[in-house]
């Protein structure tokens, strides 16, 4: 049934599933796979010798090649893998599952992903970023923790939200239009310590890769990108443990077989202990005169995958993940506790029905939330919100015998809740008690085609259609969402590349900060609130250079956003029941470059990128409330006119790795006061001085730059692998300036002469150790 429709709609399309067809072809397909661990290996390659056809693995390490009848030389390939080839006369389909040894002539570490300049060169996807496991201990980070967007934050197109924050902000969108997954399940704030960490364990990430436009069209809900993160399977062959010690937190992560070679478990936890050393502190200076307590602060996570191979078309994935940052303050007479995480749970079953036909199955539950709890003396107060989600859905992948077509599709339902915000107060001998909650329900769906067409060697097109909608009591929304994306191949060297895209954004997140925090609220389109939407467009040169060993990349983008959300000035944000009443509703738009040149071979690898680019938003008078910036367009914080990265990873030896990164950004666009408005207060006390904003971000902080160092040795105990990492951040002590504010100057007298500017710098030069370690 599943084939007619398929080929029904093709006919509608006017060409047939075999117009391209020359000869009758066959289907080479299976999976590959670590043979220690079963751990399946994405981006490894197969290739026919005789054609010179190739095929990838996928993030689930299946492949799929096709070919004419006869005999082919197989060769199946990866990075720090042992290549396997074989000899087969192919008359039929076949399905050929390898397992690659991994090569102990090279270094133990496991590249997750490791795309040739040549596999992004024929691929027609683009502006879509995928980082290693290889690249992300090599690189010097903050206090020694790996953060996988903080990596992320030094390829083109992509800013952070300030000095040493985890937030994406790419290509101009704000922090709530990226849509992070993990194991296919929703994370809302993948922050943790205000902003500074993200809550990836880099031990037990098997792929990430970061769409920032040419959004595939089995994604949706978000504007400006997709984050598809994966965790890796447990290890089916044996027990294995990885871990590390550093200066702020430890981690470890154990795996072992349930059924050798055909289930594992794996279980990985992290967590910081800056509450250790605040409570010692504490206790050393108990009954100090003056002396203030430092407040608790630590944050955890634990993760979770169950995998099962339950045969050889089944498969079976329960994946889960809980994290929380725990913060506390108490004396005599106050107590302030302060905790926000996030939970999710995913289950996905694949099945493959076919060489040709296969299809994906997954649940998942995810929640967000935060509560604060505050007593002094005998009053509590409490201030919470939470959002919670339900999700079903099926995916099908379709290559047809024979054809030069790809097709998938799917849909999805999901369920949210909303508690934009509760407040509950009250007295210990009930004299006072009061609360007020807002709880809201509401429903999305999506469903997509699409289909990715092999023409000839030179041209290859992916063209998709996704339709979404959302229902908030009774008000409905919806619309098509058209995706496609098409390369030519100039050469074998050569190819260009154009995309377009539309997303739609039915909830949104409400901020009364130029930065995402734990207290921002998700609120759902209603009749007030409309859907926010994206129309983006980007082209694109890119261009394998010195026999392969260099990809260098060059794109344009224009993206125009629509029904854009910010609060009136003054706006009252918690434990509000109308809180669409203090909306502002308008547009924005962003257009850049970005140049990127990279080296994975060798030696000597990294990477150069620079962007240049203008961001826009604009907000005239609506929902009753007066216009922003009197309507005039204003840059928002987070654009930045140029940014440049630079990264180098180089190996001394076997055994010693020396790293380097260098960053130049544009200061962020702030708003100062221009005048001062002084009101004279009763005789005897000091005049009110108020400033006067007249613009929005009119302002530009001084330029950002900084450089950070990393050393990576390595040592062979007898018992399994190890490493010590040291890292130093802001190598020349540049003291980036993280806000500023303005000192009132006084004579002698007391009186008022003026006001001088002061900038707040946060990190100094910070190095750091961390100890790793895998047995």
């Amino acid at each position: 049934m599943l084939r007619k429709l398929f080929l029904c709609l093709l006919c509608l399309l006017g060409y047939s599933a075999g117009a391209f067809a020359q000869t009758t072809q066959y289907t080479i397909s299976g999976r590959l796979t670590d043979a220690q661990t079963g751990e399946a290996l994405i981006g490894a390659s197969v290739i026919a010798q005789e054609t010179q056809k190739g095929s990838v693995a996928d993030i689930d390490g299946n492949y799929r090649l096709q070919l004419p009848a006869g005999t082919y030389t197989l060769r199946w390939a990866y990075v720090g893998y042992q290549a396997q080839t074989q000899t087969i006369s192919l008359q039929q389909n076949q399905t050929l599952n390898i397992a690659l040894q991994p090569d102990t002539k090279q270094l133990q570490e496991v590249v997750v992903s490791a795309e040739s300049a040549q596999a992004k060169l024929d691929a027609t996807q683009m502006s879509a970023e995928r980082i290693t496991m290889q690249e992300m201990k090599n690189i010097p980070v903050i206090f020694g923790e790996i953060d996988i967007i903080k990596i992320l934050q030094l390829k083109p197109g992509i800013t952070n939200g300030g000095e040493g924050s985890s937030g994406l902000y790419v290509r101009g969108g704000g922090p709530d239009q990226n849509l992070v997954l993990l194991d296919d399940a929703l994370v809302y704030n993948a922050a943790h310590l205000f902003g500074f960490f993200s809550v990836f364990n880099s031990d037990i990430i098997k792929d990430v890769t970061l769409y920032k436009g040419d959004f595939p069209a089995q994604f949706g809900g978000r504007l400006s990108s997709v984050l598809d993160t994966r965790v890796r399977e447990g290890n089916k062959e044996r027990f294995s443990a990885t871990g590390g010690v550093g200066l702020i937190s430890s981690r470890l992560t154990v795996e072992a077989p349930i059924q050798k070679g055909k289930s594992s478990i794996l279980i990985g936890g992290r967590r910081t202990y800056f509450d250790v050393f605040t409570r010692l502190i504490n206790q050393a200076n108990e009954g100090v005169e003056d002396f203030s307590p430092i407040p608790d602060y630590y944050f955890y996570d634990l993760n979770a995958k169950l995998s099962f191979q339950l045969g050889q078309k089944d498969f079976l994935q329960v994946s889960g993940y809980l994290g929380r940052d725990v913060f506390g303050f108490r004396n005599d007479q106050f107590n302030f506790d302060f905790n926000w995480g996030n939970t999710t749970a995913s289950a996905r079953w694949d099945h493959i029905f076919s060489p040709e036909l296969s299809s994906s199955l997954t649940g998942y539950y995810s929640e967000y939330q935060y509560e604060i709890r505050n007593q002094f003396d005998i009053f509590a107060f409490n201030v919470g919100s939470n959002v919670q989600d339900l999700t079903i859905q099926n995916d099908w992948g379709w290559t047809p015998q024979g054809s030069r077509h790809s097709f998938r599709a799917g849909a999805l339902f999901t369920h949210h809740r909303f508690l934009v915000g509760r407040l509950q107060a009250g007295s210990q001998d009930g004299t006072v008690n009061f609360g007020n909650e807002s709880r809201l329900a509401a429903n999305e769906f999506g469903a997509y085609l699409l289909d990715d067409i092999e023409f000839n060697s030179r041209w290859r097109w992916n063209i998709g259609l996704r339709y979404s909608g959302f229902e908030n009591s009774g008000q409905v929304y919806g619309g098509f969402e058209p995706r496609t994306a098409l390369r030519f191949k100039v050469n074998e060297r050569i190819s260009l590349k154009a995309a377009l895209a539309r997303m739609y954004q039915y909830i949104h997140l409400v901020s009364n900060s130029a930065a995402s925090l734990p207290t921002d609220i998700w609120y759902p389109s209603s009749e007030v609130v409309r859907p926010q939407i994206s129309d983006q467009v980007a082209f694109g040169l890119s261009m394998s250079l010195a026999n392969g060993a260099l990809f260098f990349s060059n794109e344009y983008y224009y993206k125009n956003l629509q029904n854009q959300i910010d609060l009136r000035d003054g706006a009252q944000l918690f434990a509000n029941p109308q809180l669409e009443r203090e909306f502002v509703f308008g547009r924005g738009w962003s257009y850049g470059t970005e140049f990127y040149l990279e080296k994975k071979t060798g030696r000597t690898t990294g990477w150069l990128g620079y962007t240049l680019s203008w961001t826009w938003r604009q907000f005239g008078e609506s929902n009753g409330n007066p216009a922003i910036n009197e309507g005039r367009p204003f840059f928002p914080r987070y654009d930045r006119r140029h940014d440049i990265s630079l990264v180098v990873v180089h190996k001394l030896s076997d055994r010693l790795s020396l790293s380097g990164t260098w960053v130049y950004n544009t200061g962020e666009a702030i708003s100062l006061p221009t005048e001062r408005f002084i009101v004279q207060n009763v005789e005897g006390t000091r005049p009110i001085v108020a400033p006067v904003y007249l613009e929005r971000n009119g302002f530009r902080l001084p330029a950002y730059h900084r450089m950070d160092l990393g050393l990576v040795w390595k040592m062979k105990p007898k018992w399994g692998e190890a490493d010590w990492t040291f890292s130093v951040y802001n190598l020349y002590n540049r003291r980036n300036a993280y806000f500023i504010y303005f000192r009132e100057d006084r004579d002698t007298a007391d009186n008022l002469t003026g006001f001088t500017a002061r900038q707040v710098a946060l990190f100094p030069i910070i190095p750091s150790v961390t100890y790793n370690f895998r047995f």
